[in-house]
């Protein structure tokens, strides 16, 4: 078995960057707790919680395909369309409500988000028969 260090990678530097990016709202609008009534604030503790809500199993399935030998180009592309859509979110998030951008960004990730989860999935499941 490898280890999925790819996968690994992947998962600390976006979910430290989405962290930060909380972080930097928080103390730009000086709240420690919860989102002080501040709707951009808001709209960035919901993308860093989707984030954990939804990446997790994805980055589980992308690590057993990169563990268990899939070629590289695989992994990293699964992850490369990963990483687009979790930009994608959050920057849809921050749109104006009923914006195109608004459903383009926000909408388009989570189609992308899903779709790399079922990828992985018959792709593992591919390799199992």
């Amino acid at each position: 078995m490898i280890f999925p260090a790819t996968t690994a990678l992947f998962t600390a530097l976006v979910f430290a960057g989405l962290s930060a990016w909380v972080i930097g709202g928080r103390v730009s609008g000086n709240v420690l707790l919860g989102d002080g009534g501040q709707d951009a604030l808001q709209k960035r503790i919901r993308s860093h919680a989707n984030f954990s809500e939804y990446v997790p199993l994805t980055l589980g399935l992308i690590a057993l395909l990169e563990a268990g030998g899939s070629r590289p180009w695989i992994v990293v592309t699964l992850l490369a369309v990963l990483l687009v859509a979790r930009i994608l979110h959050p920057i849809g998030m921050l749109a104006p409500a009923n914006a195109p951008r608004q459903f383009a960004c926000r909408g388009g990730g989570v189609i992308a988000t899903l779709l790399v989860m079922a990828a992985a999935a018959i792709l593992l499941l591919v390799r199992v028969v």
